[in-house]
């Protein structure tokens, strides 16, 4: 995560920073705390969440130190025993969590924070910060994914987002399953293959689009991708391949009735001998215009601006909740928003034939699920860092890609509809832990 100093320290809520300095005041700054990251329910249409963003937490904490500018910041507002332990910062304690690309449902402790009340606490909007945006970002380029079956989709929602937030929004539906980006920045810092040719403007730039699509040519080779309707598409399609020959690579359509203009495509291009060129669409897709252009002969999909909002869903609604202070569960009991406390474990229950049927989540330590867990069952969090030290230099994204692509391989098929409806899977939540499964 870039920043002007190299900190990630104020990325946070000043709220944060009150509550430490009084803590630091009345001497329960470090009593042993636990702290759990989860939604309380998947936004609405969801049937399942997907974490992404992990990497991207563990390397902001990595940078979470107060220098000389940031301390000049909060001196106005803090009192010197604050700064003065905000300066020796460094985050000390434990973290554990599902990994980038599991799935998740509601209550699952996606990511849990061990330490004192003041090393934790702080991490807080940091953490949800990156987690709320990019799951809910997976989430929908998954769901994208699945309507897209094995024809290939390409981010293109640069232009839409926040500078950062398009490069987070492109490593995160990398992970969900796209298969290229066109925000270079995100090819730079996560290898993510990229993608593009030319906008409108390229065409317009020319006195006709004949002499257009012949520079493009000429620059890029008959393999590019020209942009056909911005004048009248039937003609464009001719002027494409007498432009190119019939081993241009794929003509593009960015607006209309995409279904019938994509089928007339196909035949004109058929006609005209181009049977092997393929047809991108772009233009406001989202998972449930993909669904519906299943039938028609669509090669490639770029979706923008529904990608890099959620596609309805810009947040995953996660929360950063305090369950457990020396040893002693405590909990929330407002109404609409009960939680459980006490540090948690899960196990997902799942049949022999590896379709999971129960996310069990309890008051319980890993060794308690693992003596609970059944053959089939798995126990989802993983160790991430320890006494402030990362285990490792992941998670690897191709990994996770992998991961994701087998997860959802194990959902009920009501679970990967676009229906609406409950999560994919129950989530049980237990005081103790469950009895051992055979």
């Amino acid at each position: 995560m870039a920043t002007t100093t190299g900190s990630t320290a104020l990325f946070t809520d000043r709220y944060e920073l009150t509550m430490l300095s009084a803590s630091i005041a009345d001497g329960t700054a470090d009593r042993h705390c636990v702290f759990e990251t989860f939604a309380r329910r998947l936004p609405p249409g969801r049937r399942y969440g997907v974490v992404a963003g992990v990497g991207r937490v563990l390397d902001a904490l990595a940078d979470f130190t107060f220098g000389e500018s940031e301390l000049a910041q909060l001196e106005p507002f803090l009192d010197p025993p604050t700064l003065e332990y905000l300066a020796a910062y460094r985050f000390t304690g434990d973290i554990d969590g599902y990994p980038e690309g599991e799935l998740f449902f509601p209550g699952s402790p996606v990511m849990t924070v061990t330490g004192t009340f003041g090393n934790a606490v702080i991490l807080e909007t940091l953490i949800l910060s990156i987690l709320n945006h990019d799951c809910a970002i997976a989430a929908a380029a998954a769901r994208m994914a699945t309507a897209a079956g094995d024809r290939p989709l390409i981010e293109m929602g640069t232009r839409r987002a926040h500078e950062e937030a398009a490069v987070a929004a492109s490593r995160a539906a990398w992970l969900a399953g796209f298969s290229a980006t066109s925000n270079l920045e995100a090819g730079r810092r996560y290898g993510i293959p990229t993608a593009g040719t030319a906008a409108h403007a390229f065409t317009l730039l020319h006195d006709t689009e004949e002499a257009a699509f012949a520079s493009q040519v000429a620059a890029l080779g008959v393999g590019t991708t020209l942009l056909v309707d911005t004048y009248d598409i039937t003609q464009g399609i001719e002027t494409a391949v007498k432009v190119a020959g019939p081993d241009l690579g794929a003509v593009r359509i960015d607006s209309g009735d995409l279904a019938a203009l994509t089928r007339a495509a196909r035949r004109q291009l058929d006609e005209l001998g181009a049977a092997n060129t393929k047809i991108v669409l772009s233009g406001d897709l989202d998972e449930y215009a993909i669904a519906a252009l299943r039938a028609d002969p669509v090669d490639v999909y770029g979706v923008g601006t529904s990608l890099v909002t959620g596609s309805g869903a810009p947040t995953a609604g996660m929360v950063y909740k305090l369950v457990e202070v020396d040893g002693r569960p405590v909990e929330k009991r407002s109404k609409d928003k009960v939680s459980l406390g006490g540090r948690k474990a899960v196990i997902r229950r799942a049949k022999d034939s590896g379709t999971i049927t129960e996310e069990v989540i309890f008051r319980g330590t890993a060794d308690d699920a693992r003596a609970a867990a059944g053959p089939h069952d798995r126990i989802v969090p993983v160790p991430l860092v320890r006494a402030g030290r990362r285990l490792a230099d992941g998670p690897d994204l191709s990994a996770s890609r992998d991961h994701l692509r087998h997860a959802l391989t194990t959902l009920p098929w009501e679970g990967l509809t676009l229906s609406e409806g409950e999560p994919a899977i129950p989530s049980t939540q237990l005081t103790q832990p469950p009895a051992a499964k055979d």
